[in-house]
């Protein structure tokens, strides 16, 4: 490759790195070509982009990119990486851990989600856990409407005594 395509790369991913808040580096490597495609595909099911990149390429990416601890991630360029883009912070999780099964990979290496770095495997459980915003949102309004439900409940109950009586 040469110096103007690797340019173009590094500029490439950096666009993509700033353009996303939710970030997660994988291993694929020993995977079969049939398992990698249906990683994929279960990927592009979900709208999770997938991308494998090359370390070095995306190390220099990551040193460019306008948040300064994505560097934090460099630790994790190991080995083959699939750079992992999605909308919903725990999405990504949740797919490696599905697709995983009886499997070993892919091995999450690194993760940026949620203004957070998350370094190693270890952290697969904790980032399948995240709720997304819209998750959130749904919480919150039930519990907003539950003390209004319980009042508009008992109104009602005392309206039907008094009618009763």
């Amino acid at each position: 490759m040469k110096k103007e395509e690797k340019t173009l790369v590094i500029n490439d991913l950096v666009e993509k790195l700033n353009a996303n808040n939710k970030i997660y580096l994988a291993d694929c490597s020993s995977l079969s070509v049939e398992k990698v495609n249906a990683f994929r595909k279960a990927c592009f099911e979900k709208n999770v982009s997938v991308q494998v990149v090359k370390n070095t390429l995306l190390e220099k990416a990551l040193e460019q990119a306008a948040d300064s601890r994505l560097v934090e991630l460099i630790p994790a360029l190991k080995g083959a990486t699939a750079l992992i883009f999605t909308e919903v912070g725990n999405a990504p999780a949740k797919l490696i851990k599905e697709f995983r099964g009886k499997d070993e990979r892919p091995i999450l290496k690194g993760a940026y989600v949620e203004e957070t770095i998350y370094i190693g495997d270890n952290n697969i459980d904790a980032l399948a856990n995240i709720k997304s915003k819209n998750e959130l949102i749904g919480e919150v309004i039930g519990l907003l409407q539950s003390p209004a439900q319980r009042v508009i409940s008992a109104l009602q109950n005392n309206a039907e005594k008094k009618e009763a009586a």
